[in-house]
């Protein structure tokens, strides 16, 4: 390990496009200038983007793994790392007024089956990321919510890894705040990372509902 404090940034992508959707009507921040504004309070050693995808991937897609991929000037070079999306056969769903599970089915056919899109294999994968690379970074910057990560973020804190969630407002795991040696709260400089309308045709968006 260096003298500088080296950090791991680990990026759930289904989260960070669910959770930007409450910051504002229509917004969406720029992984970019996220990472430009990360590195004000330290360096990374490395950045990897997890998500869920369907195969094969479509143009819009590809291209924005590309530009992620790439670095500055051009873009933010962060490691993508891609997962196939999952059907779900979704014949009964749990109703919160009744307390019990219902049929759902199409309302203009009821032989027609109705599956979700899950994503599958991106907790995981972050989890092995994070314990894999422990020995290269003291400090893991993680951009989720989900509180599944819970037992590996605690077998690193019990190793003298610091915790940084760099995260929305929205959906993230108490148990995972209350772990965490800083939070940076993206609603905070939303402005500063917003995606401009003139960068969407080279940042398309590209993630799927975490089902």
């Amino acid at each position: 390990m260096t003298d500088t404090p080296t950090r791991l940034w680990l990026i759930d992508a289904g989260y960070m496009f669910n959770a930007q959707r409450h910051v504002a009507r229509g917004y969406n921040f720029d992984y970019k200038k996220l990472r430009t504004k990360l590195e004000e309070s330290g360096p990374l050693w490395r950045a990897y983007y997890l998500n869920s995808t369907p195969n094969p991937p479509a143009d819009a897609q590809n291209h924005f793994h590309s530009w992620l991929r790439s670095a500055p000037p051009h873009g933010p070079k962060i490691i993508t790392k891609l997962y196939e999306l999952k059907r779900v056969r979704a014949n009964r769903a749990y109703c919160e007024v009744c307390l019990k599970k219902v049929d759902v089915g199409c309302p203009r056919h009821a032989d027609h089956r109705i599956h979700n899109q899950q994503q599958k294999g991106v907790d995981v994968g972050i989890a092995t990321l994070a314990l894999v690379h422990r020995d290269k970074y003291d400090t893991l910057a993680l951009s989720s919510g989900d509180g599944d990560l819970l037992d590996a973020i605690e077998f690193l804190s019990e190793r003298g890894k610091r915790l940084e969630l760099v995260v929305f407002r929205y959906g993230v795991s108490t148990d995972l705040q209350s772990r965490a040696d800083a939070i940076h709260w993206i609603d905070d400089f939303a402005d500063e990372v917003h995606r401009e309308a003139q960068a969407e045709d080279a940042q398309p968006e590209d993630a799927v509902d975490e089902g």
